[in-house]
């Protein structure tokens, strides 16, 4: 598909990966990157956020410690040999993710969240917005028990007498609370959502039915 147009074949383990990436950016060149895990370089991370800024007339990115021009004929493709992948929400909202040992379960899944963007597209960057806000409040709390283990460990003599512990700990409740409620305000919306979604649920199961029925007739 891409081969025409000069296609980049990287792996993380090159040397010049990131070279290369960056002159494919430069250049509109397409970049195949084969073979990762499920956790990404957090090089990366600029390009799958497509975070763009003008300088000049032109339009620039950072990679690494490098800013380059961007060109908008860029494709970035992503491929791993990994049979069952778990990407962490964080990650799975920045790229599209395309399984090709795909069941009908899943095909359906994803032609429903397809429809729903298309029919209704601020329900789904709302489903989005939440899967994000989920697993930034799942960090935060995480570390804020780290924080609060470190406290009690690091503390010396009576703990309610170390007012930078209790100030600590006071903070770090007062975080925990607010984390708490928007997640049960995001739970209540995730049911929301849910339910617009199942309006749409049959669009999807039909079209996944249609396109196993054709792969079996041309098998």
């Amino acid at each position: 598909m891409e081969e025409a147009n000069r296609l980049k074949v990287l792996k993380l383990t090159d040397g010049d990966y990131l070279r290369v990436l960056e002159n494919a950016v430069q250049f509109g060149l397409p970049v195949l990157l084969e073979n990762v895990g499920e956790e990404l370089d957090p090089s990366l991370e600029p390009l799958l956020l497509k975070q763009l800024f003008k300088n000049g007339h032109s339009l620039c990115i950072k990679l690494g410690d490098s800013v380059v021009e961007y060109n908008d004929a860029f494709r970035f493709y992503i491929t791993t040999v990994l049979r069952n992948p778990h990407y962490l929400p964080e990650t799975a909202v920045k790229v599209t993710l395309l399984n090709f040992m795909i069941t009908q379960e899943g095909l359906s899944d994803q032609l429903l969240g397809v429809v729903v963007a298309q029919e209704m597209p601020e329900l789904e960057e709302q489903r989005q917005q939440l899967v994000v806000s989920s697993a930034e409040n799942k960090r935060r709390l995480k570390e804020i028990e780290d924080q609060i283990l470190y406290v009690l460990s690091s503390s010396q003599g009576n703990i309610l007498e170390d007012a930078t512990a209790i100030q600590i700990l006071s903070e770090a409740k007062v975080v925990s609370n607010e984390i708490q409620e928007k997640e049960v305000v995001a739970e209540q919306t995730q049911k929301e959502i849910d339910a617009a979604r199942v309006g749409y649920k049959s669009c999807g199961a039909y079209n996944a039915i249609l396109f196993f029925c054709i792969r079996d007739m041309a098998g």
